[in-house]
């Protein structure tokens, strides 16, 4: 209820706050605070982090009023994030520079002694030549697998498992897309390699001679055979075998045994003898 003061304005009664609200709140213990404060700068940076990702464009009107908007971060405590002109401009402002470049980080070139920050071939292949040099010459070419396995006698095991493996780039079949894609290995490794293999051109070029030699030894040993074959061919179409029934043309007849009136008869062709008894 409320009372009327001598003056006639009403007066209003205050009344004591309950019990349960006069008591004190606990305290927090230390790691709740370092839990809380954790949580309220990971809200802060990713409040930060979504600033930065999507910065407003800068408004032509000199003045913007300030606007506080109250987010709940989740974790027990409440974050103002406020959008002003200032801010906006802070945000486009933002630029990430690159690194620089100082000079250690340089590289030397191995042909023409000259430092270069980056190249094709620095990153491809691990080789400290720079692309100038690489477009004047073809002493870095490019070859493919069956190349490098074909001209220089190497294994899948040579390529791929022997340390180190040999470093290559993928590229697309020229014959055809849809094939699986081409591996192709820098020369001069693939070069290095035959010789860690092989020991020295000269056996290199003996084990050429000698696949060679085999090569043909074998293309010889399939044309033997599919000249055998037609020969075989030949013969089986030209023979035919004779199905008819053999006739007996028997000569005069001969007494054999009068007392047992046996009688023969012999073939003039084969020579049958055909013996037989009068009655």
């Amino acid at each position: 209820m409320s009372d009327m003061d001598p003056s006639g304005a009403p007066s209003v009664r205050v009344t004591d706050p309950p019990v349960d609200e006069q008591c004190p709140k606990p305290e927090l213990s230390a790691a709740m605070r370092a839990k809380i404060e954790r949580n309220r700068q990971r809200a802060l940076m990713l409040r930060q982090a979504r600033i930065a990702s999507r910065p407003f464009a800068a408004e032509q009107s000199a003045t913007l009023a300030k606007v506080c908007k109250t987010i709940d971060t989740g974790a027990g405590f409440f974050i103002e994030e406020e959008e002003g002109l200032q801010e906006k401009q802070t945000a486009n402002r933002v630029v990430h520079q690159p690194a620089p470049v100082i000079e250690p980080d340089y590289l030397f070139c191995d042909d023409c002694q000259k430092p270069f920050m980056d190249s094709y071939l620095s990153n491809s292949f691990d080789l400290s030549v720079c692309d100038k040099c690489r477009d004047s010459t073809e002493k870095h070419k490019l070859i493919s697998r069956t190349e490098a396995k074909q001209i220089y006698l190497l294994k899948d095991c040579d390529l791929d498992k022997r340390e180190p493996p040999l470093k290559f780039i993928l590229k697309k079949n020229p014959h055809n897309p849809r094939w699986g894609d081409m591996k192709l290995y820098l020369k001069i490794h693939v070069e290095k390699r035959s010789m860690e293999v092989w020991g020295s051109e000269a056996a290199l070029e003996e084990a050429k001679e000698t696949r060679e030699e085999n090569r043909e030894v074998q293309k010889q040993k399939r044309f033997n055979k599919k000249v055998k074959e037609l020969r075989r061919a030949v013969r089986s179409s030209m023979w035919t075998k004779d199905t008819s029934a053999h006739q007996h043309e028997y000569g005069p007849e001969v007494v054999v045994d009068p007392e047992e009136d046996l009688y023969k008869k012999t073939c003039r062709t084969c020579g049958h003898e055909l013996t037989y008894e009068k009655m």
